[in-house]
């Protein structure tokens, strides 16, 4: 089966549903791979014509942000003996030293480190459970969860969408070779996008930097 008939035999309403809930467990805490489900959904929705991208990008969207909210009530509620218990349970991602990296990032940046942490592997699984625990105002919390949720999510969409467009005719012309090819250059896209928001991070001015007792009530 060429890789085209292969594509439109997906259901669209599974891609959007697949999106939505791996993005939205990825940000209440659990490990799952967000990031590559939303590129590679991106890409599918590029050769795809019945998935939509506005829909693609609103669902990764309402994900990031319900899944966070629910990670940061989650965290408020369990604490510090929750840290513990995903460290038993996830020793890879929240062992003491990420959990101690992620914890610096909240008290030097507050609200920041939600927004741009959602840009970061670490920083997007953590975010909202360690923001709870923190005890971060949850109105702070929810705008840069808000708006971080929207331009990563919808930004990430727009860009490999527009990189699958242009490959198209790759794709058409040489099935697999052109798809790995598309995906590629769609992983690089997402490599340069998230470097610029680390740098746009770590250049915020030292003005804007909360103290560590602002994070609480």
């Amino acid at each position: 089966m060429h890789v085209q008939e292969w594509l439109e035999t997906i259901p669209a309403i599974a891609v959007y549903v697949l999106v939505g809930v791996v993005i939205g467990l990825e940000s209440l805490g659990i490990p799952l791979p967000g990031e590559i489900v939303l590129v590679s959904s991106a890409l599918l929705a590029s050769q795809h014509g019945d998935i939509n991208p506005y829909v693609l990008g609103a669902c990764a969207t309402a994900g990031a942000i319900i899944g966070d909210s629910i990670g940061y009530a989650i965290g408020r509620k369990g604490g510090r003996p929750l840290l513990a218990w995903l460290g038993r349970k996830f020793p890879k991602h929240f062992s003491e030293a990420n959990i101690g990296l992620a914890e610096r990032s909240f008290q030097k940046w507050g609200m920041w480190a939600v927004f741009f942490g959602r840009f970061i592997a670490l920083l997007r699984i953590f975010a909202g459970p360690l923001a709870g625990v923190l005890h971060m105002p949850y109105w702070k919390f929810l705008i840069a969860n808000v708006f971080g949720g929207i331009l990563w999510a919808g930004g990430t969409t727009a860009v490999i969408y527009s990189v699958g467009i242009v490959a198209e005719a790759w794709l058409k012309r040489f099935s697999w070779l052109g798809l790995v090819l598309a995906v590629l250059i769609g992983v690089a896209s997402m490599l340069i996008i998230k470097n610029r928001a680390k740098k746009a991070a770590a250049e915020r001015p030292a003005a804007t930097d909360p103290e560590p007792a602002a994070i609480a009530d």
